[in-house]
């Protein structure tokens, strides 16, 4: 069963010289249950804007998006949470707070909140600094502590885009090591936007490989290697070498 299905997404913006600009075309793919999936691209060919169509939080023009058989854009609730490039914590919060910050807006009761915080903030290593404020974590901790955030709500879809492009390399494989292992753990479907090919080598089960303006599916390349993945492999430098090779 495909936890994410897009048919014909299409979308324009704004007018240039009164001509529409054609930011994404025609764009099909669906995302197994359970999977991980990437998008890369060149910069401009509409990765983050087709992410945001999935999210729901802009319309195509044309196509349907479906997240577990629901149509977005439609009244029903669809299971999904969006984990951006920066943290966007607020910083008069403490963790735990903003943890529980998505989980104010419905009719859930303190001590479901509560149990729910600790969960994530367990899940992610996290539980000693529940009191922690967003500047006296390190940055590693506070993608952490966004990423907990992201799993409060319990999503069945977990969308990602490029949320650890600023981190320093060790701490950015630290977390690619926190996905991998909370979506295993969860059985969370995740969908995530890089410009780092060797990171959607060492994540992805299924990579998107979108060509520039407007966006259209190029290839969509399997990686089917055992994890976990060391970049340093010849198996892992192929499959990058293979990838960057299409863009």
């Amino acid at each position: 069963m495909s936890a994410v299905a897009l048919d014909g997404i299409s979308k324009w913006f704004g007018r240039k010289a009164d001509v529409p600009l054609h930011v994404l075309d025609d764009i099909r793919f669906d995302v197994p249950d359970g999977r991980i999936l990437a998008i890369v691209g060149a910069s401009g060919c509409g990765k983050s804007t087709l992410l945001n169509i999935i999210a729901g939080l802009i319309p195509p023009d044309a196509g349907t998006v479906t997240v577990g058989g629901v149509s977005a854009g439609t009244d029903a609730v669809v299971p999904l949470s969006v984990m951006f490039q920066e943290d966007r914590l607020l910083p008069w919060r403490s963790a735990a707070r903003n943890v529980g910050f998505g989980l104010e807006a419905g009719q859930m009761d303190a001590a479901e909140k509560d149990r729910r915080i600790r969960d994530a903030l367990g899940l992610v290593g996290l539980g000693e600094f529940a009191s922690a404020y967003p500047h006296e974590l390190s940055g590693g901790m506070r993608s952490r502590v966004a990423l907990a955030r992201s799993l409060a709500t319990r999503p069945k879809v977990l969308l990602m885009d490029e949320p650890f492009s600023k981190l320093d390399p060790g701490t950015r494989s630290q977390m690619h090591d926190e996905v991998l292992r909370i979506a295993a753990a969860q059985a969370v479907t995740v969908i995530f936007v890089t410009h780092d090919v060797e990171e959607a080598v060492v994540l992805a089960d299924r990579i998107v490989v979108l060509q520039p303006r407007p966006g259209s599916v190029r290839e969509i390349v399997e990686i089917d290697l055992p994890r976990p993945r060391d970049p340093l492999t010849l198996e892992v430098a192929e499959a990058v070498r293979k990838l960057r090779a299409l863009l």
